[in-house]
Parts: C-alpha cells; structure tokens; sequence
C-alpha cells in the first residue's frame, strides 16, 4: 500500500544555501504556508545543500511544533558529491551499510523517526539489486521507512529493482519542456506496474531559457491564461496532473502566492485540444 501523499509536493531543494537560504524562521513560517494549503509532503535528498539543507528544515520543523503526522517526508540517497565527506570525484554508493546509515543521519538531521518514503537518487551502473532490497527490508521492519521507491530510473533499471524490493514511486523529469518519458516507455511502465510517478521540476524551463520553444509556449500560455482565468504555472501543473499515470509535481517555490494558488492546478481539467496544443507548441510541430 502505497504512502498518501499530497496531490502536489514542496520541494526543499531551493530553501537552504543552495539558493534561497531562508532563516529558520522562514522555513518554519513556510512550512505553515504550505500545510495550511494542503501541500503537506516534502520531498527532501540528502545531498541538497551541500548536505546541510535538511538539518536546517529540521531545525525549523522542531521549531514550529507541527505534528509529524501532519506532513509526509520524502528523502533521496545514494550520491557521493565531490570534495564532501573525503569523496574525490562524484559517485554512487548503494552499498547496503550506506544506504542504512544515509537514512538514519537523514532522520537525525530531519529531527525524525521515520521517512514517508526513501528513494534511490539515481541509478548506479554497480548497484546491486539484492543488496538494496536487504537494507530496505531492514529499514522497514525498523520502522524508519514506510515506503520505497526510485528517481531518474528508466523502465529496465525500474524492472530490475521491482523483481527483488516493491517500487511504489520513481520521482523523473517531466513537463511540457521535457516530455520525453511519456514517448519512450517510462510513464506506460508506471502506470502497468501501479507506479506512482512523481515529476521534478515540473514547470520545465517556460521561465527559465528564452528558446523558440518557450517563446512558443508563452504565446500560447498567454491565451490560455485569458481563457481559463488561471496563471501559466497554474496551466502548466495542470498539463501534467491530466496524463493517466496520475503525476505527482514536485514544486519547488517559496513564492507563498505561488503556493496559495498550487492547489488550483489540482481543479483544473484542461480541455483535450488544449492539453494537446501546449504539447504541440512544446514539439514545435503536429503530433504525428
């Protein structure tokens, strides 16, 4: 049986020193944003801050005195950074001793006794299957995990895992600038293996690169805005939410009026034609 996460998930990748390097105070405040707007999941990796970012949203979680079982904690492991921890060069470890001892120092940081759900980082050409599922099966009969899963794993390296330990989720890119796993097999695999996919940077790079395809969408999104009443984040989590494969976005921004209206994205049906004409506009050409 599979977590219940929120419909849309907060991701804390940008709250630390990474990026936005909110106060404790900022984090705790944010963190009442997001619960009061039902986006009760937070999706965490050990790595996110230089290996600092999910002490500091533990730290402020001890602070607000939200009850743990208020929110759901997601975490990732498994990548080695360069010049952190004595690593001379950027690796993956799933070895089984690091895989149990990733998930207790990530409790000890997150200030908790047990993650919602664990997920390998990314695949490792030297992972070995059996070896993880021993060290899952131990961490759940520990009661420091209740749910597995993956993240950037194809539909082969997903199999592979799924014939030793049960993958309830694998955490991809996907979006209308990257669609990619919904042509070449991941998301038909999800959905045949009652895989719940979540999607991280789900907003794509609309914002972010000045390309003709973006250029494309934002003409687009600009009509679409006016047709629905909604902002083009809103349209573009929408287009998302709509494929069969039941999406999870993971959302990574600490703007609260963005996250007042995330929401939204979760009552809106975009109508066929529009789903299909943002896609088009993605492509740059018809659907074949």
């Amino acid at each position: 049986m599979k977590t219940s996460l929120s419909p849309i998930v907060a991701g804390t990748m940008n709250w630390g020193v990474w990026d936005k390097k909110l106060t404790t105070s900022e984090m705790v405040h944010l963190m009442n944003i997001c619960i009061e707007n039902k986006v009760t999941t937070f999706d965490h990796a050990d790595i996110y801050g230089g290996y600092t970012t999910e002490a500091q949203f533990g730290k402020a979680f001890a602070e607000s005195k939200i009850p743990r079982e208020k929110i759901q904690l997601i975490s990732k492991c498994g990548i080695q950074l360069a010049e952190s921890r004595n690593n001379t060069i950027k690796h993956y470890d799933y070895s089984k001793e690091y895989i149990i001892w990733s998930v207790e120092n990530s409790l000890k940081n997150l200030q908790a006794d047990y993650l919602d759900v664990l997920l390998l980082h990314r695949p490792s050409p030297l992972m070995k299957a059996d070896e993880i599922a021993e060290a899952v099966a131990k961490l759940k009969s520990e009661g420091k995990i209740i749910d597995f899963g993956v993240s950037n794993f194809t539909a082969s390296q997903t199999e592979l895992m799924q014939q030793k330990t049960e993958i309830n989720y694998n955490q991809i890119q996907f979006s209308a600038t990257h669609h990619q796993a919904m042509l070449d097999g991941s998301l038909d695999y999800m959905q045949l293996h009652n895989i719940r996919p979540m999607s991280w940077n789900p907003l794509g790079t609309v914002f972010r690169d000045d390309i003709e395809q973006t250029r494309r969408l934002k003409i687009l999104l600009g009509k679409l805005v006016e047709k629905y009443h909604m902002g083009s984040d809103t349209l573009l989590l929408a287009w998302i939410l709509k494929h069969p494969s039941k999406v999870i976005p993971v959302a990574g921004t600490v703007n609260i009026a963005r996250i007042q209206l995330l929401m939204k994205a979760t009552e809106l049906e975009l109508e066929m034609e529009d789903w299909f004409a943002i896609w088009t506009e993605s492509m740059g050409n018809k659907v074949p």
